[in-house]
């Protein structure tokens, strides 16, 4: 079984649609600069930098090379690109200046030297530099968007209306259009125009698919519109519609609460620079979905570049990187993130588990410590500081956290139970199974039939040789509820394997190998399967495919040891475990209404080619239902939060950082 125990931190947010910190893969060796002394070599170690997401280097090998070359426009373009990338805004300027008559790469010259008339307040100069030779429809919608606010802010609110009231587009035009026209007419105090059209940008919801961001931006407007005309319920209603579309959304929760309390609620948007800033973010949060992170990060890095301290934007830069690995650029975007901000504990707690991937765990210890002490009711932070506890095989300091976090449920509820869950690893991990089963089964009492759980306490039980029908049962309805999640499917072949019955634990094995080819546990698992079933030339195939996959020096060192030996005689291996007593505790309690869980999965390893004759994994249909998120469908529906990178790859159309429509069908991988 694989149970993951060094790779539970993970995102317990998902409801927040800011993704988890993932571990850091190994980036190859930088070159040093005084090693490049031609430009061909610059050019190169460039490109090998900028490969690799190193685009600090990239930047440093690009002016090098532009000192062999000044003139070099290709340079130049791959330069600026990188300088806007890394927030550098000012130092991309001048490169500006130089490419502002280059087609290919005006939508970002021109872009740039806008923003910088913005920030000077020269918004005839901005309008000069948002008009394109070369217009795609998203370019188009952008600059005259920018445009509108450039003509706001040189005080023409009517021609900046006619404008947008002017433009033509495909139909998800509207949503931004609505929500633009709606905060331009508020800043030039036309009331009605501006509640006609947040009352279009709110009606629209059969496109909000297409930017679910920006409509919940236009309803997080509106509402605040509403609050301060006095016009309170009308204002809660609209919070209502947000809250229906997107559960648990951090902004429209400290929005409903200050409207609640009458506190002042102040203008979104309330100038040209937070306009042009939200236009930029508006589209960047549209795209960003598989294979466009690219540039999300440069429309969210020139959003930043007119409002630096635009919380939303750092967050969704910071969990960009966090996906691709770069743990201590979020952590530096999360710092920005104002104390006043509804994300603030959000960003902090997210600090302290990019902290611990780049391994200065003892320093995530005293963060996630100190959010603990700030609010002990809020379980995620424990969550959070017993998982770094464990990620240090430090499990009797996780035990405790969890024993703490216990003490603070007066009445635990469904949502708890991955507390006594986690608990009850930390327990078992200590060899404590007389504390470790209770705590399973009082997680099954509060979610029955959690598959994860399940599984657990399932395989526990065979493993020890105890329960062994009730363990096998337990396992094989984690499998009916997660049929695609490769590591409970191993659990089933892995009990089958240890009861003796290898040709079913050979037929569950080649599936869970299916499902995570990735996993050097599960290969080496699958060999051993073989060698039992008599497929000996299968097994060393499949030891040879599990040593490569770089597994953990112990488990190499057993890969390496049956590649020589083979397996030794069953008397040997097959002896049950010790038996412990097995406590008595109450049976888990009848099933609840299904609900919303935050699971705090495993990290994904490095992905890994396909072993031969591998089953097809067959996409299945899905529909999804109110308030679910790619985190939580991925957790629910195949037992693991981060695989909804696996959704993604399926449904291109979607984006892990933005709500989805209930009802929408989407694929999910399948066996």
């Amino acid at each position: 079984m694989q149970r993951n125990f060094k790779h539970i931190l993970a995102g317990l947010l998902a409801s927040a649609a800011i993704a988890s910190a993932q571990p850091a893969w190994s980036k190859a060796v930088p070159i040093p600069p005084d090693r490049v002394s031609t430009f061909s070599g610059a050019y190169l170690a460039a490109r090998v930098a900028e490969s690799d997401r190193d685009i600090d280097s990239a930047i440093s090998f690009y002016k090098q090379a532009l000192g062999y070359q000044p003139n070099n426009q290709s340079i130049q373009q791959n330069l600026m690109l990188a300088l806007v990338t890394r927030g550098r805004f000012d130092e991309a300027i001048p490169y500006a200046e130089k490419l502002k008559t280059v087609a290919e790469v005006e939508r970002v010259s021109r872009l740039v030297l806008a923003i910088n008339d913005f920030r000077k307040s020269d918004f005839k100069g901005a309008q000069n530099w948002l008009q394109l030779a070369l217009e795609s429809d998203l370019d188009r919608l952008i600059v005259n968007l920018m445009t509108g606010w450039a003509k706001q802010g040189d005080g023409d609110n009517k021609g900046a209306l006619e404008l947008l009231s002017r433009l033509k587009g495909p139909d998800w035009y509207a949503i931004f259009l609505n929500y633009h026209r709606a905060l331009i007419a508020e800043a030039g105090g036309r009331k009605a125009e501006a509640e006609q059209s947040f009352t279009a940008a709110l009606d629209g919801i059969n496109l909000a698919s297409a930017a679910p961001d920006a409509y919940l931006r236009s309803a997080e407007a509106y509402a605040g519109f509403l609050a301060r005309e006095g016009r309170k319920a009308e204002a809660l209603k609209v919070i209502e519609r947000a809250e229906a579309f997107s559960p648990n959304r951090l902004q429209i929760k400290a929005l409903r609460a200050k409207i609640e309390k009458g506190e002042p609620v102040p203008v979104l948007i309330p100038g040209p620079l937070d306009g042009a800033s939200e236009v930029l973010l508006n589209l960047g949060m549209a795209l960003n979905r598989s294979g466009a992170e690219p540039f999300v990060k440069v429309y969210l890095q020139l959003s930043l570049a007119l409002k630096p301290d635009n919380d939303f934007a750092l967050m969704n830069l910071a969990e960009l990187y966090e996906t691709e690995s770069d743990a201590q650029d979020a952590i530096d975007l999360y710092a920005r993130v104002a104390a006043g901000s509804p994300f603030k504990r959000l960003a902090e707690m997210q600090t302290g588990l990019n902290l611990a991937d780049i391994d200065k765990k003892d320093e995530a210890v005293t963060h996630l410590k100190k959010l603990v002490a700030d609010d002990p009711d809020d379980m995620r932070a424990y969550l959070a500081l017993g998982g770094v506890y464990s990620s240090k095989d430090d499990y009797r300091s996780a035990a405790n956290t969890y024993d703490e976090a216990v003490a603070r449920l007066k009445n635990p509820t469904r949502s708890d139970y991955n507390i006594y869950y986690q608990r009850g690893i930390a327990h078992e991990r200590l060899k404590e199974w007389d504390k470790a089963e209770p705590n399973f089964r009082k997680a099954l009492e509060l979610f029955p039939n959690q598959p994860q759980v399940m599984n657990y306490l399932g395989y526990s039980w065979v493993d020890m040789d105890r329960n062994l029908e009730e363990g096998l049962e337990l396992i094989r309805k984690a499998v009916d509820l997660r049929p695609s999640d490769g590591y409970i499917v191993d659990s089933l072949g892995w009990a089958y394997y240890r009861l003796g019955r290898y040709d079913e634990a050979v037929t569950e094995l080649e599936r869970a190998v299916s499902l995570r080819p990735e996993d050097p546990v599960l290969n080496d698992h699958l060999g051993d399967a073989y060698f039992r079933a008599g497929r000996r030339l299968e097994a060393t195939f499949q030891w040879n495919h599990a040593r490569d996959l770089k597994p953990e020096p112990d488990v190499l060192a057993n890969v390496q040891k049956k590649l020589i030996e083979g397996l030794p005689p069953l008397d040997k291996t097959e002896a049950a475990a010790p038996k412990a007593e097995t406590p008595a505790v109450p049976a888990p309690a009848a099933p609840a209404p299904e609900q919303k869980s935050e699971e705090t999965p495993p990290k994904p390893l490095p992905p890994a080619a396909q072993p031969a004759e591998s089953p097809p994994v067959v996409p299945a249909a899905y529909i999804v239902q109110r308030g679910q998120s790619l985190w939580s469908i991925a957790a629910e529906r195949l037992g693991d939060g981060a695989r909804y990178r696996e959704i993604l790859e399926l449904n291109p159309h979607l984006s892990k950082a933005r709500p989805l429509m209930p009802g929408t069908e989407i694929k999910l991988p399948g066996s």
